[in-house]
């Protein structure tokens, strides 16, 4: 396994997987990307919850921005990268940024590490694209956003999963 993008709804039994796929992996190190910013009590009670479920064998780095640099620096042939998620990512840098053209450039960014990264990496994703169109041009802007980020990775990872009801469906190879 070098590079997995796992994709699916919201409680979709994404991160789950990609946390059992990621324990199996063998590797010295273990290391979660998380990119989620938790501003609210419930969302802070959702971190903790998920770095126990982890357990002490994994470190966790927050890059609520700086995704491609956080992979960059901590890739390596003995370590396995579990990034989660995407989405957050991408929304994170269009409400920071407030450009999509900015975004689409961090994109390319994110891209560009992921093909040169060693050791095992994981990224996962939540699917926007199925629902209705958006009704407001943020909205919008995220949604064309993340479905341009999911396109991009899909094509250089070498396995690419969609979980639904917690039932991993392989897509690619």
């Amino acid at each position: 396994m070098h590079v997995t993008f796992i994709l699916g709804g919201c409680r979709s039994g994404k991160s789950s997987y990609a946390l059992k796929t990621a324990n199996e992996a063998p590797a010295e190190q273990h290391i979660f990307i998380a990119t989620s910013v938790p501003f609210d009590e419930e969302m802070q009670e959702r971190v903790q919850r998920h770095r126990a479920e982890r357990g002490a064998r994994w470190m966790t780095v927050e890059a609520p921005l700086n995704l491609p640099e956080a992979i960059a620096e901590h890739a390596g042939t003995d370590r396995v990268i579990l990034a989660d998620c995407l989405t957050l990512w991408v929304s994170n840098l269009l409400l920071e940024l407030l450009d999509p053209v900015k975004v689409e450039t961090r994109i390319r960014r994110l891209v560009e590490v992921i093909q040169s990264a060693a050791g095992s990496l994981l990224l996962v994703t939540n699917e926007v694209g199925c629902g209705v169109v958006p009704e407001n041009k943020l909205a919008r802007q995220f949604r064309d956003l993340a479905g341009s980020t999911h396109q991009a990775v899909a094509a250089v990872a070498e396995r690419v999963v969609w979980v639904a009801a917690g039932i991993p469906l392989t897509l690619k190879p």
